[in-house]
């Protein structure tokens, strides 16, 4: 008899497995605050939110969360946690629910609940942190083609630092695990450490535009340059960089109007070269003119047409064998 129970417990322990090996680890954490069934209080409007990390202006926060009519936002990351979620629904306010979404694998953006979360939101931010994790959860998937289509169908899309570097048509992707310095990439444009990245996300008037973040703060200028010379020389001939200080953000209209926010005077960057650079793996760059223009508070920029109004500055630089100067 002691042998036909003993027997028994074992026979029901294989046929039941724990529950924490019946659990499969999903690829992805959710967080969620405020109404998710209130009605949105008014219609949404194409708008893109470009901030160069560090803390957030409100001003521009705000106008983002009247783009999305007031709605229910989705936050993108991949690392932390609802914090993020917390902070824009209680400091920014305006949105009738903030939900957080963590990938920590590419089989989250396949999931039918992602993606089900991603076609209800009135608006997408991408958080700011690795943006190589970005790249290899969501490059090909439906999470990439969720974020195209919500802002063609007329709702907004933003990004904070690597949420904004993934933006442009083409963008660094810091593949390699590092994050290059602007000495670095002149040197050698084509390097293996300058993992530039296409065809990725498609965003309205981000078409020829490569973007860079904390860009005064950590001397960013001279690479950027650089990632436009590698794709210049590469895929696209007309690419302009887009370089964002701290504590700033671009507010960009549907029509490609763009205004400035910033809490610590920052600006915005436009970089503009002539030419096509002629480059050779693990030779330095030489490129004769490049038009800096600098966009402070109250200025404007068509991301369109390129046309800055009352820009802080405008001046020509160059580079000559991996070294900057004019500025």
């Amino acid at each position: 008899m002691k042998f036909y129970t003993t027997m028994l417990l074992v026979i029901f322990a294989l046929a039941v497995p724990p529950a924490a090996a019946a659990k499969t680890d999903p690829g992805y954490s959710y967080y969620e605050v405020g109404e998710l069934r209130a009605a949105r209080p008014a219609p949404t409007h194409a708008g893109l939110l470009l901030v160069g990390g560090g803390d957030w202006p409100k001003d521009a926060f705000r106008w983002f969360a009247g783009k999305a009519g007031g709605g229910h936002l989705v936050i993108l990351a991949a690392s932390g946690d609802g914090e993020r979620g917390q902070e824009m629904y209680r400091d920014i306010g305006g949105f009738a629910s903030v939900r957080t979404i963590v990938f920590t694998s590419r089989r989250a953006s396949f999931d039918p609940h992602v993606l089900k979360v991603l076609a209800s939101a009135d608006g997408i931010f991408i958080a700011g942190g690795d943006q190589a994790n970005y790249v290899r959860y969501w490059k090909g998937t439906p999470v990439a083609q969720a974020i195209d289509q919500k802002i063609a169908s007329g709702k907004p899309v933003g990004g904070t630092s690597a949420g904004l570097a993934i933006l442009g048509q083409a963008g660094y992707g810091a593949m390699d695990g590092g994050s290059i310095e602007s000495a670095t990439a002149l040197a050698d444009p084509l390097g293996p450490a300058v993992t530039m990245v296409g065809d990725f996300l498609h965003m309205p008037f981000l078409k020829h535009v490569v973007t860079d973040t904390h860009f005064a703060a950590r001397n960013r200028l001279g690479r950027l340059i650089a990632f436009l010379a590698q794709v210049r020389a590469t895929t696209d001939r007309r690419a302009v960089g887009l370089g964002i200080d701290e504590d700033s953000a671009l507010c960009v209209e549907a029509d490609g109007s763009a205004r400035f926010y910033t809490l610590n005077k920052g600006f915005a960057w436009l970089i503009e070269p002539m030419g096509v650079p002629k480059l050779r793996k693990g030779k330095p760059l030489d490129y004769p003119s490049i038009r800096i223009t600098r966009i402070g508070p109250g200025g404007r920029i068509n991301l369109k047409s390129l046309k800055v109004t009352k820009p802080v500055s405008s001046i020509a630089v160059s580079v000559d064998r991996g070294r900057l100067s004019g500025i």
